[in-house]
């Protein structure tokens, strides 16, 4: 069984463990409230009130630590998107001051890998589209790709720790 797997069953026993732990404590609450003292052998034992009682803190002090270590691997995990979202950006700035964009080519070329159309980048830039369509031809040419999704592979390759494979050339 996977860790992740094994972990989650874990804790969905320790939830059942809660759960009836306090059913349990609420109908004995509510057996003392409406004073009814016609007691099972079950609740009759002391004994199994403390089990109860000691499966319940137990079980708490296991589910907390496992909060508190998923509210610690949250905010690693938000640090590095943070991380890998900076490295984005100076990456793509270290690619548009390599193929030498202008301001304007630059805004294309990062809307372009966004993933909006030519109208929709014409729109947002208010131009045409045939002006954005030769912005991206410069941007293409610049960058020695043929088109997007070249241009987006060049730097999901490099975000990956690879260097982007030619075509027709075998990956090693």
């Amino acid at each position: 069984m996977p860790a992740l797997a094994a972990k989650r069953l874990g804790l969905t026993g320790l939830f059942v463990l809660q759960g009836l732990c306090a059913t349990f404590l609420g109908f004995e609450m509510l057996a003392d409230l409406a004073g009814w003292e016609s007691r099972t052998s079950l609740r009759e034992n002391d004994m199994f009130e403390y089990a109860v009682v000691t499966a319940l803190l137990v079980s708490l002090v296991f589910t907390g630590r496992e909060i508190f270590r998923l509210a610690a691997r949250n905010t690693r995990i938000e640090r590095q998107l943070q991380a890998a979202s900076g490295a984005f950006q100076e990456l793509l700035a270290e690619h548009f001051d390599e193929w030498d964009l202008t301001t304007s080519e630059r805004d294309v070329a990062l809307l372009a890998i966004k993933g909006l159309s030519i109208n929709d980048i014409a729109g947002v830039r208010n131009t045409r589209d045939g002006t954005v369509k030769a912005q991206l031809n410069a941007i293409y040419r610049k960058a020695g790709v043929t088109g997007r999704p070249q241009l987006i592979s060049l730097f999901i390759e490099e975000l990956m720790g690879r260097t982007p494979q030619a075509e027709g050339t075998p990956a090693e």
